[in-house]
């Protein structure tokens, strides 16, 4: 036998174990296989598990993982690969479980948000709750509201909800503003009051920063390191805001881009408000920001035959459009930026269509068509897309093939749609908040259901641990296609009975 820890043949040449794993890894997963069945030294040396490490940390799997916290690393590389691939399969067959996230007093849905599987839900009632689909067994609270003056009226509706991983922010018709801290309980941490109704409400994704803008004032506000919320920033718009976004990942001072009718405002607390896109006639219909980008659609009116609607890409540090994509006669809806792949967006338009648009070529690299009527939510990532439409239909493509792979359809128009590898959340909003009807007393749940919206949760994880922590309810007891081409199990009561 050689001496595996100071000698390695390498044909005619002896080489130290340190020089030769150097060698090894250059070489991926099969050439290691082949290197393994060479002798039993190559064998010790291609298994060795600071290769298999560095590969499962390239491929992106357990990346927050020491060396030391698995002692095969070529095993947890193999059960990665395993994992993801069973959960792309459930993807395309639509296998898992659905849940409803509804509310069930009669009161209808307002707005909805999701960071990282947590779900925030503002109602006409007032009242604002939480899910954490991660758990399945977690019940919603509501947090808390602030008690108007004297206590006394009914409660105003919710126009807007944004969450974080922190933080949790709700607007209300009446202009107030409402922050929550989701560590420290369901009592409001900072409260604020508007004059006018709020137009639009931003939460930085990373961060505690919180941007409103009310009439004709954006208005900034974020603590400080002592806990005291302040005002950094303060600015007058010219126009009533539509779109209102946080830049992520600023250090300093927040940055924030809005956009009111054709223009489109740089908001920094040092500046009092740069322009950053105008064109009188072409007003600006979808918004989203990257850490260094802003993409944004605008809409023209027919009198420039030569600039259909389209998508501007902008940096915000040179504050110089990069790109223009998209020629299409339909208004864009949505776009989709932060969370797409690098030098990629996704957007929805009125004319039923999903584009993904390369933004190196400046042209699209797939065009879909499915909804009956205009796309309102689309996301995407490597290799799917999913799209909300205002039919209420949710359809999940294909990106390669540019195929469609499966659909869902309810009532109202699709105003969310969030998934990461192993769940799907779409939350149906209705456009009539208060439905001809219902009753007038605050107190009767008698309102129909089919007016108050749904939030659906899919969860496409079959592993052990998911089917003990979801509820028999929301879990089917039957596996064969039967009356239907899918398997998703659906969320009523008599399945497991």
């Amino acid at each position: 036998f050689q001496n595996e820890i100071n000698e390695v043949p390498f044909f005619d040449v002896q080489l130290p174990y340190e020089l030769a794993l150097k060698i090894f890894r250059y070489l991926g997963k099969a050439e290691l296989g082949r290197c393994a069945q060479v002798s039993r030294t190559w064998k010790i040396l291609a298994e060795d598990q600071v290769l298999w490490y560095r590969l499962c940390q390239e491929e992106g799997y357990l990346l927050d993982m020491s060396i030391s916290d698995h002692s095969c690393w070529k095993l947890a590389l193999k059960n990665c690969r395993a994992r993801e691939h069973m959960l792309k399969t459930n993807w395309k067959n639509r296998v898992g479980a659905v849940s409803q996230l509804r509310y069930e007093p009669g009161r209808v849905l307002c707005d909805v948000h999701c960071c990282d599987g947590v779900v925030m839900a503002g109602y006409t009632s007032g009242e604002v709750r939480l899910w954490d689909t991660r758990t399945w067994d977690y019940t919603a609270p509501v947090l808390a509201a602030v008690a108007g003056p004297g206590g006394a009226g009914a409660p105003p509706h919710v126009s807007f909800v944004r969450i974080n991983s922190s933080l949790a922010v709700a607007a209300y018709e009446d202009g107030t503003v409402s922050v929550w801290s989701l560590l420290l309980g369901q009592e409001p941490i900072h409260h604020f009051q508007h004059n006018q109704r709020i137009q639009a409400l931003a939460l930085a994704p990373g961060g505690s920063t919180v941007a409103t803008a009310s009439g004709f004032q954006v208005k900034v506000e974020s603590p400080d390191d002592k806990g005291f919320w302040q005002t950094p920033g303060t600015f007058e718009i010219q126009k009533l805001v539509n779109f209102l976004n946080l830049v992520p990942d600023v250090t300093g001072s927040p940055v924030a881009v809005a956009a009111a009718d054709d223009i489109v405002y740089l908001l920094k607390a040092e500046d009092p408000g740069k322009i950053l896109h105008s064109v009188y006639g072409q007003p600006v219909t979808c918004l989203d920001v990257a850490a260094h980008e802003a993409a944004f659609g605008i809409k023209t009116f027919g009198w420039l035959l030569n600039e259909p609607n389209q998508i501007l890409l902008y940096n915000l540090e040179t504050n110089q459009c990069v790109t223009k994509v998209g020629s299409s006669i339909g208004d864009f809806s949505c776009v989709n930026l932060h969370s797409s792949p690098p030098n990629m967006l996704v957007a929805g338009n009125k004319d039923r269509r999903v584009r993904v648009f390369d933004v190196r070529r400046g042209e699209a690299a797939c065009s879909v068509y499915g909804h009956q009527l205009g796309v309102s939510a689309v996301q995407m990532d490597e290799w799917k897309m999913v799209s909300g439409g205002e039919e209420g239909l949710v359809c999940v493509w294909d990106q390669r093939m540019g195929a469609k792979l499966w659909e869902m359809h309810a009532r109202h128009p699709v105003r969310l749609v969030w998934f990461n590898s192993h769940s799907l959340i779409t939350a149906n909003v209705p456009e009539e908040k208060n439905p001809r009807g219902s009753s007038i007393t605050e107190d009767d749940p008698s309102l129909h259901r089919k007016y108050r919206g749904v939030i659906y949760s899919y969860e496409f994880s079959v592993d052990q641990l998911a089917v003990d922590s979801v509820l028999p309810i929301c879990r089917s007891s039957y596996d064969e296609l039967t009356g239907y081409n899918y398997n998703i199990g659906l969320a009523v009561p008599y399945d497991s009975i």
